[in-house]
């Protein structure tokens, strides 16, 4: 009899979750109230003879059978999509009849029982395959409330039957048993209703452990129970946000292309979400930058008085903490806002070292650049004490490598800005070294949703969108995306839950209006805490549209950065270029030097016998949604222009 149940379990789990592809959207409350009617088919086995102190059948009973009800009120808690937590407080009736016997005078006997109890029934519900299939576990208290018999012996063939109605001896008074089955629920109120109405068909199975009615003897009971559940809960109604969702054109039509032409995939972060420990190598800008018509050192620069130089250090700039989604650019920022600072601290520990201060108006003459460079030779003598003659200064109408071309017309306010500034040059090596910054960063890029589309048949998507649909069929609509990569923070799409479980559209089309739909499925598990986790971090910067590849910087690249990278490491690899320029050849440009990058670092790695190293690379080129910094400011936009390398210790 198990075996069969079993089957029919498995049968039905078969059918729930395909029926689960065709989910209405609903919203989902968490507390839901009803009641619950189920018709119970009890099979007894074992063996029952003594039936009370004065009665004792002259054979003994074993195998038998019959029906009886249940009713209970039915309380439930949904705390998350997958499970949840079920109580039923009611009335079970176990009663049946045994199977007929012969005495040893060959008189028929016949038992029948009125078995009932008060029974509270938790379980756990499960939901694998979406909120309306489910299974349920859990255990069964039963408190006796009826032990009667109907006892007939059949002494002359039917003209003289003896019937006895008592109660059962020797009954135990609670029982404890388990139970397990399986439930569909058929969802009755409207999707966007806050009240909703559910009816819910279910079968279980009570096995015969724990359910021996009796001291004595071995009589036990199994039930299968067919039932259907009345319910009705009150939720948030789950409102459609369109997030940023696309205008789509008139003539905008959906034709299928070849499956192959075009593949989308979803990436979900590990875990989510992330607080990484980073301990970054940050290159220093070597450029101190004016604003247009004044030799005053803009605001932004930190300035200190002789007393606070005296006292500043280099290692108050050291650690930091930014929950901002690049955790870089307010952290960075700071830093190189302290570059006259650190610069003056340098030079106080490197008394020998000289500078040259060279300073470019970006075409307004090279006497103003020389008072750009005076002014920060004042602050440096005046502020931290440096000798006079250990700086030089130097005015220039362009800076030695300009970003504006001869005759160029586009950007020019831009490019202006970004020449017209101060050049710090040292032939002492520790003047401008890279500081060693550590920093709490939360949600970093790794620990976003990935979403990728690709084509074979270089037929890439002009733009495309993503829908997504959760269990509760609540949607969010992103894009529209223009590249083949983009990415969303995992608790962005989670909100407040604890986790989902969501179908992904994308939606696209390519430049010449064929239109393309793909599915896939993701999965987000949001962690009861943060995971720690230590990277480190190395930049490579460059300057405006500059002709030099990441070769030029291989040295560094094999000999400082891939000796850090360890067996079973994660590297991460994000190429960026600022605003300025067309979107496809920014592209183009930050996709070449991170690629370039992963080369260099690849092939050290193998050299020096390193092991299980993954590689992720990704390129973003003037996307302002993933760049590291803003790109309001010449220095933000020059900081905007690197490779950034993150390496993930291995776990």
């Amino acid at each position: 009899m198990f075996r069969k149940l079993l089957f029919v379990l498995l049968v039905l789990t078969g059918i729930a979750a395909t029926l689960t592809a065709q989910e209405v959207q609903r919203t989902q409350p968490k507390f839901w109230i009803g009641f619950t009617g189920a018709a119970n088919y009890n099979m007894y086995t074992g063996t029952t003879q003594k039936l009370n102190e004065t009665l004792m059948a002259p054979s003994a009973f074993h195998d038998g059978s019959g029906f009886g009800g249940m009713g209970a009120i039915l309380l439930e808690y949904r705390p998350a999509p997958v499970i949840g937590f079920m109580l039923n407080l009611g009335y079970d009736n176990r009663g049946g009849t045994f199977d007929q016997v012969e005495s040893p005078c060959n008189c028929p006997e016949d038992l029948k029982t009125g078995l009932s109890y008060a029974t509270i029934q938790p379980s756990i519900r499960i939901s694998p395959f979406g909120p309306d299939f489910y299974l349920f576990l859990g255990g069964s208290y039963n408190h006796n409330l009826n032990k009667s018999f109907t006892y007939t012996f059949d002494q002359d063939n039917g003209d003289k039957l003896n019937s006895t109605v008592d109660d059962f001896s020797n009954m135990r008074k609670n029982l404890f048993s388990a139970h397990v089955g399986v439930g569909y629920d058929i969802q009755l109120a409207s999707a966007d209703s806050r009240t909703q109405v559910a009816l819910s068909p279910f079968i279980s199975y009570h096995p015969y452990f724990g359910q021996e009615p009796r001291d004595i003897e071995s009589w036990s009971i199994s039930t299968v129970r067919v039932g259907m559940a009345f319910k009705f809960g009150r939720g948030t109604v789950n409102k459609r946000t369109e997030r940023v969702i696309a205008p789509v054109p008139a003539d905008f039509r959906i034709q299928p292309i070849a499956e192959s032409d075009v593949k989308f995939t979803t990436r979900a972060p590990l875990t989510n979400p992330v607080r990484r420990t980073i301990n970054e190598t940050f290159p220093l800008r070597n450029y101190l930058f004016f604003e247009e018509g004044s030799s005053v050192i803009p605001n932004r620069y930190v300035k200190l008085n002789k007393e606070q130089a005296q006292q500043f250090d280099t290692k108050s700039l050291r650690d930091s903490e930014y929950k901002n989604e690049s955790g870089r650019s307010e952290r960075q920022m700071d830093v190189y806002y302290n570059i006259l600072n650190i610069l003056g601290y340098r030079m106080l520990q490197n008394p020998s070292a000289q500078i040259a201060l060279v300073g470019a108006s970006a075409g307004n003459g090279a006497a103003l650049g020389k008072e750009y460079a005076e002014s920060v030779k004042s602050y440096l003598v005046d502020v931290f004490g440096i000798e006079s003659s250990r700086i030089a200064t130097e005015g220039k109408d362009q800076p030695n490598n300009p970003s504006e071309s001869p005759g160029g017309v586009n950007f020019l306010p831009l490019l202006r800005a970004g020449d017209r500034r101060v050049e710090i040059v040292s032939r002492s090596v520790d003047l401008m070294t890279p500081l060693q910054i550590i920093a709490v960063q939360e949600n970093p890029m790794d620990s976003r949703v990935l979403f990728t589309t690709t084509s074979e048949k270089n037929q890439p998507l002009k733009s495309w969108n993503v829908k997504l649909t959760d269990e509760n069929g609540a949607t969010q609509n992103y894009g529209p995306f223009t590249g083949d990569q983009e990415s969303v923070p995992g608790n962005m799409i989670l909100g407040n839950r604890s986790n989902g479980r969501y179908k992904v559209v994308m939606t696209g089309h390519t430049s010449d209006g064929v239109a393309v739909q793909k599915e896939s499925t993701l999965n987000l598990v949001r962690s009861a805490e943060l995971t720690e986790e230590e990277a480190l971090r190395y930049s490579i910067l460059f300057d405006f549209d500059e002709s030099s590849t990441v070769a030029t910087y291989e040295k560094f690249l094999s000999d400082v950065v891939a000796p850090r990278i360890e067996n079973d490491s994660k590297v991460i690899i994000h190429g960026h270029t600022d605003i300025i320029g067309s979107e496809a050849y920014n592209m183009q440009l930050s996709e070449k030097r991170a690629n370039e990058t992963e080369r260099i670092l690849s092939n050290a790695v193998k050299r020096s016998g390193k092991n299980r190293v993954d590689f992720e690379t990704r390129a973003f080129g003037m996307d302002t949604g993933k760049a590291p910094f803003l790109n309001k400011l010449p220095e933000e936009r020059f900081y905007n222009r690197t490779v950034v390398i993150d390496i993930e210790k291995a776990k």
